[in-house]
């Protein structure tokens, strides 16, 4: 590697008073855990509002779609904006965008418009697109080089602390009723969208509170002091570029990886509670809570493999939980009962550490590429918006069978392997 091209940390005002970056880190670390929750919401919108906007399942996934498009539309203007204005600006601007978008839930729900809700979720996923486009990167190069992946793992756990508290936010969200398509149609067009207004109004206070805090942290973070990280070559001039950044192979393969990740986990997430709810016979409160226990053990994943990583190769911790995640992936698939939960709940643990490990591995080596190549790999979050609508129209095709839809994560769990036991190499020329 060579050492003449790595990120320096440059603080504000004093390059001289720059190894203290503790707080910078704790700072960064609560952006893991504000766009956890927004993601985990989401996990709990799906099955909500088909209910509320009467939904098919492909149709429901499209608030999937609406968030993951907009880290691929996204993420070049993301990478720019970082290159011009830096770290602490970029945050600042996705905070404030994301909190745009939650208090866009209000007139959504007293529309009752599928459509405001979409656009709301766009605008809230332009937002963690200008978040994770700079939080991920600057909690891996915050510090040692060598500790960049175990850095991101422990960023990431706060992440995962926000998937058990999004399904306490969700007893607020979920009305526990439902009805039939019958009794829909036997309904007068007066109660049937007074049902329908009920069910949507409930979004509201929880996503009121969501942008307020959001403004909250975005003030925070103005009045803070952050250290700034500039990437320059020895002559002292960035030779980063967006397109060059792909010249590196094992970026390349990252950004494939990652695709199929995220396409599996938001895979996984969105289909939960309907899975538990037709594979475990589970009503939606107790869909809900072991969906709780499924971001429990996504949390305790996070802080197992921030662990494991001090002993094990992140390479090959990556190659075993993808292994695992094959074989739990086969138990959903043709499983029955209360074990297709249970397997779906493994999969929390062993998906864990998957984002932040491909995502440090990717990065690895590429020096004065490191900022654009951290947008390819946020523009590959377009597999969330692109892989659940395609598990919504399987299961759709074979008669609303969840459980057939499962196939979908398990071929990404096998591309993941392939990357953490060849692609992860760099290749020097």
């Amino acid at each position: 590697m060579n050492h003449n091209t790595q990120p320096e940390i440059i603080t504000e005002g004093d390059q001289s008073s720059g190894k203290n970056y503790l707080l910078p880190f704790i700072l960064v670390v609560s952006l893991f855990f504000l766009w956890g929750m927004a993601h985990n919401l989401d996990s709990i919108l799906i099955p909500h509002l088909k209910k509320a906007c009467n939904l098919s399942n492909s149709q429901s996934t499209l608030i999937d779609t609406s968030v993951f498009l907009a880290y691929f539309l996204m993420a070049i203007p993301a990478g720019i904006l970082l290159k011009r204005f830096g770290y602490k600006s970029t945050m600042i601007t996705g905070l404030l965008a994301f909190a745009f978008g939650a208090f866009l839930f209000v007139p959504a729900a007293n529309n009752l418009s599928y459509i405001t809700f979409l656009v709301a979720l766009f605008i809230i996923g332009c937002g963690l697109t200008l978040l994770e486009t700079s939080a991920n990167p600057y909690a891996a190069i915050l510090g040692s080089p060598d500790k960049a992946a175990w850095r991101l793992n422990l960023a990431a756990t706060f992440n995962g602390l926000a998937a058990p508290l999004a399904t306490i936010v969700g007893r607020f969200i979920l009305s526990g009723k439902s009805h039939t398509k019958e009794e829909l149609a036997a309904m007068t067009d007066t109660v049937r969208n007074n049902y329908f207004l009920t069910e949507a109004s409930t979004v509201k206070t929880p996503y009121i509170i969501l942008g307020t805090i959001l403004v909250l942290v975005a003030i925070l973070f103005y009045f803070m002091k952050l250290p700034e990280v500039k990437t320059a070559s020895k002559d002292g001039i960035s030779q980063g570029s967006f397109l060059g950044a792909l010249k590196h192979k094992h970026l390349r393969w990252a950004v494939i990886a990652q695709f199929f990740y995220v396409g599996a986990q938001v895979c996984v997430t969105s289909f939960f509670i309907r899975a538990a709810q037709q594979a475990g016979g589970f009503d939606e409160y107790t869909a809900l809570y072991y969906l709780g226990l499924y971001g429990t053990l996504f949390l305790v994943g996070r802080f197992v493999g921030t662990a494991l990583l001090r002993y094990i190769a992140s390479n090959k911790l990556l190659a075993i939980y993808a292994v695992i995640s094959v074989l739990l992936s086969i138990v959903a698939i043709t499983g029955s009962g209360v074990v297709v939960v249970y397997a779906l709940g493994g999969l929390g643990f062993f998906m864990s550490i998957m984002f932040p490990t491909i995502f440090a591995l990717g990065i690895d080596g590429i020096g004065d590429d490191t900022k654009p190549g951290s947008s390819w790999l946020i523009m590959s979050i377009v597999g969330g918006a692109i892989l659940p609508y395609a598990m919504g129209s399987l299961i759709d095709m074979y008669g609303d069978n969840i459980q057939i839809g499962y196939s979908i994560p398990l071929v990404c769990y096998l591309i993941i392997l392939f990357f953490g036991l060849r692609g992860y190499k760099i290749v020097h020329k």
